[in-house]
């Protein structure tokens, strides 16, 4: 069954409009709705991932643990979960919105760009990873610290677009550390 993408407006309402999520991801990308999520684990560390080489945006490039498109029929902790279940074989539990109204436009990459309103969640690890080769080619656990550390050293574009833009929005959410340090 293809995924769907919903068009939404520059504030994140819905046009009416889908498109099939291949086919909307292009060198014009129009916005749509998607989510971003940061999972952690019992530890506080948070689990990033690289994207697999054969996936059509931004391939091969590390990033927050994963991202996705809520459904026509879903809400976002259901789009999620179905998501984390897809691309990492995960369980996840205390689905958390950190940034509601988080949207974003890529330059292009590799004749792609991404431009999507992308509210932002954290979750907790409640299974072991097995993650989908189509979707993630690798994955490692770090600190707060150690992905700030990761992502403000990246000169080379190592890590996705929005791993970049979404850091200050994840550094500036006390919220999000104090949950990580505390791990849930």
């Amino acid at each position: 069954m293809k995924e769907l993408v919903l068009y939404v407006d520059e504030n994140g309402n819905p046009t009416g409009e889908t498109e099939d999520k291949l086919t909307a991801h292009n060198a014009h990308t129009r916005k749509h709705l998607a989510f971003s999520c940061y999972v952690f684990n019992s530890k506080g560390e948070l689990l990033v991932t690289k994207r697999a080489d054969s996936k059509k945006v931004w391939p091969g490039v590390w990033s927050n643990s994963f991202c996705g498109h809520p459904g026509l029929s879903e809400n976002f902790e259901e789009a999620i979960a179905r998501r984390a279940e897809y691309e990492l074989g995960l369980h996840l539990s205390n689905i958390t919105c950190i940034k509601s109204d988080y949207s974003y436009e890529t330059p292009p990459f590799e004749g792609i760009t991404e431009n999507e309103y992308c509210p932002m969640f954290i979750a907790t690890q409640e299974s072991v990873v097995l993650p989908n080769p189509d979707e993630v080619s690798d994955y490692k656990w770090l600190s707060v610290d150690d992905y700030i550390d990761e992502i403000m050293g990246d000169e080379i574009g190592a890590w996705s677009w929005w791993a970049h833009d979404q850091l200050k929005h994840f550094k500036k959410n006390p919220q999000v550390i104090m949950l990580a340090l505390d791990g849930f």
